[in-house]
């Protein structure tokens, strides 16, 4: 039988009161040792569950500076437990303690259970700390509705693991999620699908290697619950971003059952990953957790041990909201930011994952005048940690805060989301060539250009590496989408379609959806996604893929499919001829990047890219051959663009682009090279499939005839 008291002699052996043991549950030969940060309680005992559900407390001793520490002897991997804490009520100070609280433990490596958030229990039990306007501490005790910890060991074989260390510029991201990438997918056992043993099948892993994908960019893997206001309309928090536990693996993706062997399936799923030379990058959620607000919100964790430390508090005690979800980790504080540190490390080392993009970066960098600061402590640690330091790091460079905007802002070695290559790649193949079409101007192909080039406007202080090139993500219209629908269409979330963003830069063709439109419309459709993909491949930076344009995977109109766990957000894997067809057409592109250092530049491009510089290693041509103007490069109704990669620095051939955001069908000159004759057609978004392409060479000068809305690669010979 465990000895459920605290072992003093086990304890003290190990620490002191002013050195507690490492925070969590530390399994050792005698049994586990606790450790906790409770700042102001006065008191704080581990509760301890049997197989009957019974439970056991044992009190914890005070260490300085707010940890809560004790042994105890006979128990180990396995064991479920929770904390309770006991201390001053004053919500206006920050100060939530009411031991009638079960808490998982902010450090717990295994999580099981789920929140119970049904109506009647909601806002009573397990919801709102005040049992009213009144104030009153909720006394109802919260344990039969809680999850619990998990005590778990750390064994694992590694093998011969190598992670990959693929360079930046070799780099291709995948986003992608654990359960919709391979719930529907056929080749992989029905007991495997939607799991990390499914992402690591043998079948999955040959889609990602035959695409030419070297890193997977996962949605949220640690534990999550969904917001009680989903469960309450059936849904679920399919996306991931409420996170329940940093440290632990979401139990719900794994075919396993236990959350030790959950563990081992995610560390055998990064194994089996690394072996096929793909990294694995985690979205992470460090700028908010599930607790919400703590006027309508839940205490199941942080708030419960130490409110006023985790999150940003106003001067009444309500949580300062940055994110859209109800609270903000407050990374002003050094045990907030320890914890994410730790959290990082864990999965850095003992979880042996390659990277991390970070959700709403800027509010986890926003410092005590609320601002955000490039050289916050937290981004100053993580850039100067010996591990961290060392793995890929991307930020989503925006919030809902003020001044949330910061794309292009982060420090090295951050990379960032660049929302503006998004958006701009999006007017020019969409949005302007429905203007054109009706006869009006849009964009022009400055900015284009730019993005092209790398967005040295955004980036120049580091590389054109730091750009995450993106055309779509998770959190918007799917390529296939984007040319399917004007509009949202998010009715079945359940908020009258008042969710998602409307600021699509979509355009139909004419016809909403794709159930009425007909084959021509469909061709202007799949030639419009070859154009977002190619330029996405072909641009100075990080490509991004969302998991599934490849092969054109609609969510029916949904711009926000945050909550669906089912056929709007899984990967339909039963495939037409276009859309196998489509994946020809993706592998062709990152081939022919992979193939070309020219097109994956450490370094932004010498000279103006315009008006003739003889330094400059892109030129700028317009649809005569003759080097654009500045008047042309900024001209709203410049429709054509034609760009020459000088590859000679590199070893490499020189690249021609050719853009026609026309919406006819027309002939450009191709334009004059250094060394160059004539130039090969090596790729044309006319063709359906890149095995499609005639054998064509055009001489220096000549005319070169190009589809409506189309986009050709060339080779100089």
């Amino acid at each position: 039988m465990p000895d459920l008291t605290n072992d003093t002699s086990a304890a003290t052996a190990r620490t002191s009161p002013d050195a507690p043991p490492p925070l969590g549950a530390t399994v050792d030969d005698r049994g586990v040792e606790f450790s906790v940060y409770a700042g102001a309680a006065t008191a704080v005992e581990v509760c301890l569950f049997d197989d009957t559900g019974a439970e056991h407390r044992v009190a914890l001793h005070e260490h300085a500076h707010g940890m809560w520490a004790g042994h105890v002897s006979g128990i180990g991997v396995g064991q479920l437990y929770g904390y309770r804490a006991h201390g001053p009520w004053d919500p206006t100070h920050g100060h939530r303690y009411n031991p009638a609280k079960l808490l998982l433990d902010p450090y717990a490596r295994g999580v099981v259970g789920e929140i119970d958030w049904r109506p009647e229990v909601f806002g009573h039990t397990v919801g709102a700390d005040l049992s009213g306007d009144d104030g009153v501490q909720d006394g109802r005790d919260s344990a039969p509705y809680i999850p619990r910890s998990v005590v778990v060991g750390n064994g694992f074989d590694w093998g011969d693991d190598r992670p990959p260390h693929t360079p930046w510029d070799r780099t291709v991201l995948y986003e992608t999620h654990v359960r919709g990438l391979t719930e529907q997918l056929p080749d992989v056992p029905e007991h495997l699908r939607g799991t990390y043993a499914g992402v690591a099948h043998p079948a999955t892993i040959a889609h990602l290697t035959r695409l030419g994908v070297t890193a997977v960019e996962l949605l949220p893997v640690h534990a999550l619950t969904s917001e009680p206001q989903l469960v309450q309309r059936g849904l679920t928090n399919y996306w991931g971003y409420n996170t329940l536990g940093f440290f632990a693996p979401h139990p719900a993706y794994a075919s396993a059952r236990s959350p030790q062997e959950a563990i081992h399936e995610f560390k055998g799923m990064v194994k089996l990953l690394h072996a096929a030379g793909i990294e694995v990058i985690l979205d992470v959620v460090y700028n908010h957790t599930c607790e919400q607000g703590s006027g309508s919100g839940a205490t199941v964790s942080w708030r419960g041990l130490s409110s006023e430390t985790y999150y940003r508090l106003d001067e009444r005690g309500d949580d300062v909201d940055v994110t859209g979800c109800g609270n903000t980790l407050d990374m002003r504080h050094h045990e907030t930011v320890r914890m994410v540190l730790d959290s990082l490390r864990y999965w850095a080392t003992e979880m042996r994952v390659d990277g991390f993009r970070f959700d709403l970066a800027p509010a986890l960098a926003r410092g005590l005048d609320d601002a955000f600061h490039p050289d916050h402590p937290f981004l100053m640690a993580l850039r100067t940690d010996p591990v961290l330091s060392r793995v890929k790091l991307i930020a989503e460079p925006w919030d809902v805060g003020s001044h949330g905007w910061r794309t292009g802002q982060f420090p090295a070695p951050f990379a960032d989301w660049n929302d503006r290559f998004r958006d701009t790649v999006r007017s020019f193949w969409l949005t302007d060539l429905a203007a054109d079409q009706a006869g009006h101007s849009g964009h022009g192909v400055g900015d284009l250009g730019t993005r092209i080039a790398g967005s040295k406007d955004l980036f120049g202080s580091r590389s054109p590496l730091a750009s995450i090139n993106i055309v779509s993500t998770h959190d918007g219209f799917t390529a296939a989408d984007l040319t399917s629908y004007n509009g949202k269409h998010n009715g079945a979330n359940g908020e009258d379609n008042h969710d998602g963003s409307d600021n699509n830069r979509s355009w139909n063709f004419g016809v909403e959806g794709h159930e009425t439109a007909g084959e021509g419309v469909e061709t202007f459709r799949r030639r419009a996604v070859r154009n977002l993909l190619a330029t996405m491949f072909t641009s100075a930076g990080v490509p991004m893929l969302l998991g599934g344009d490849e092969f054109g995977r609609t969510q029916q109109g949904n711009n926000n499919a945050y909550c669906h766990d089912n056929e709007i957000s899984w990967y339909d894997w039963d495939l037409a001829t276009w859309q196998r067809d489509l994946i020809e057409t993706t592998t062709f592109l990152a081939e022919f990047r992979a193939a070309h250092p020219v097109l994956r530049q450490r370094a932004f491009f010498p000279g103006d890219p315009i008006d003739g510089d003889a330094l400059a290693a892109l030129h700028w041509h317009g649809a005569d051959g003759s080097i654009m103007t500045a008047d042309q490069w900024n001209d709203g109704g410049t429709r054509i663009l034609q760009v020459v990669f000088d590859g000679s620095d590199v070893d490499d051939d020189r690249i021609l682009l050719v853009l026609n955001g026309r919406a006819q069908d027309t002939a450009v000159r191709v334009p004059e090279q250094t060394g160059v004759s004539r130039w090969e057609l090596a790729w044309d978004s006319r063709y359906e499939r890149p095995d499609e392409l005639p054998r064509m060479s055009i001489p220096v000068g000549d005319e070169l005839p190009v589809r409506a809305g189309s986009f050709a690669i060339l080779l100089g010979a």
